[in-house]
């Protein structure tokens, strides 16, 4: 199988284990083939279960049980030995492993050979056998399920009944927020604008004349005294001539 490596997607793990992930080198419809870098500079094969396929039981353990078949056993003496699996079908060399609720393996990378991949094929099985005595096909329910199986996922999931009904609540409780954010501001627009008075139109113009002010009558007062010197005040005055008395011009002596 020829593995092309192409760049990682949206929600593929940046590591798995000591592990950093680069590339992506196979998509099955049991998991992903990710092309990988050791602490040592080694590259590696690293296959990773679906979500939906780490969330079925059976096909979880499916993968765990390959992986461990190929694993190398431990003897009494802390030796590595070969599988028997691992001898008779040429599995890859398992380098490191997970067998938690996301499982993952990392076996060395060689091109053109099977790498990682191989531990995906037993997770799918097939209702028809060779021979006269075969089953009925079937479809598992998580292969809509496609995204990366992440370390640290949950182990339950959840029913999708339970899920659209959340989905519904959370729908209808952003409608209603938004229902009344927009009472609210309306409310206020409103009410600001009562709040604002209203200009007063101007007087209209009247042009018809208006009658003079009539001058009110001054009220009587004392006569002023005379600016005239009285005799009682001055006697040097001149007196007139007294009737009687001629002038003495053109008379005679």
């Amino acid at each position: 199988m020829a593995n092309v490596a192409s760049p990682l997607q949206y929600g593929d793990p940046p590591k798995l284990g000591p592990f950093v992930v680069q590339a992506r080198l196979h998509s099955a419809p049991a998991g992903f083939v990710y092309l990988g870098q050791g602490p040592d500079g080694r590259a590696v094969s690293l296959a990773l279960l679906t979500r939906g396929a780490a969330f079925d039981a059976a096909a979880r353990e499916r993968f765990v049980t390959a992986v461990r078949e190929a694993a190398p056993a431990r003897g009494w003496l802390g030796r590595a030995a070969k599988t028997r699996a691992a001898v008779l079908d040429g599995v890859p060399e398992v380098l490191s492993m997970e067998t938690g609720t996301a499982p993952w393996v990392a076996v060395p990378y060689v091109p053109g050979r099977p790498g990682a991949e191989w531990f995906l094929e037993p997770v799918m099985v097939g209702g028809t056998f060779i021979g006269q005595a075969h089953g009925p096909d079937f479809v598992p329910y998580w292969l809509t399920d496609r995204a990366p199986a992440l370390p640290g996922a949950p182990t339950g999931r959840r029913p999708l009944t339970e899920t659209r009904r959340r989905v519904l609540l959370a729908a209808m409780a952003l409608a209603v927020l938004l229902l009344l954010g927009t009472v609210i501001a309306l409310l206020l627009i409103m009410g600001r604008e009562d709040d604002e008075p209203l200009p007063r139109p101007l007087p209209p113009t009247n042009f018809q004349p208006t009658a003079p002010p009539t001058p009110a009558t001054p009220e009587p007062q004392q006569p002023s005294p005379s600016q005239t010197p009285s005799p009682s005040r001055s006697g040097q005055l001149t007196p007139g001539p007294s009737p009687g008395e001629d002038s003495g011009d053109g008379s005679p002596l």
